[in-house]
């Protein structure tokens, strides 16, 4: 069976192993889901992701959850752009993510989170809102 939404799938990856109070979870990787564990371990969602290349299994991207007094850091994670609907932002409309949060996007500069992408002041395709 094909996956129609990769990065759909990562995000869920992450909710579903914080609620089961998971230390790590492992996804297939591919250089956005690079992109995206960078921007939440530069931004303090996540302790730490490595590549995992073994010659049993294929490739994947071993994320180490991050929990503060017992609780999951990330209490919110959702995809905004779909596959069915791109949704582009330019610098002027991002607007700040409530709850301290963040939104991560694809722009001509790389992988960014929101606040990058105003300092550097270009927009993008807004992957995901974190917070």
């Amino acid at each position: 069976m094909s996956m129609h939404d990769p990065i759909a799938d990562m995000l869920t990856r992450i909710r579903n192993g914080q609620m089961a109070n998971h230390q790590t979870v492992n996804i297939p990787t591919s250089k956005i889901k690079i992109g995206i564990a960078k921007v939440l371990l530069d931004e303090g969602y996540i302790s730490g992701f490595q590549e995992v290349d073994s010659a049993e299994t294929k490739k994947h991207i071993s994320v180490e959850l991050k929990y503060y007094r017992g609780r999951p850091v990330i209490e919110s994670i959702r995809r905004i752009s779909k596959p069915g609907l791109r949704k582009y932002l330019p610098c002027n409309k991002l607007q700040p993510v409530a709850g301290f949060g963040i939104a991560i996007l694809t722009t001509s500069k790389g992988i960014m989170s929101h606040l990058a992408a105003k300092k550097l002041g270009i927009g993008g395709e807004v992957i995901c809102e974190v917070a």
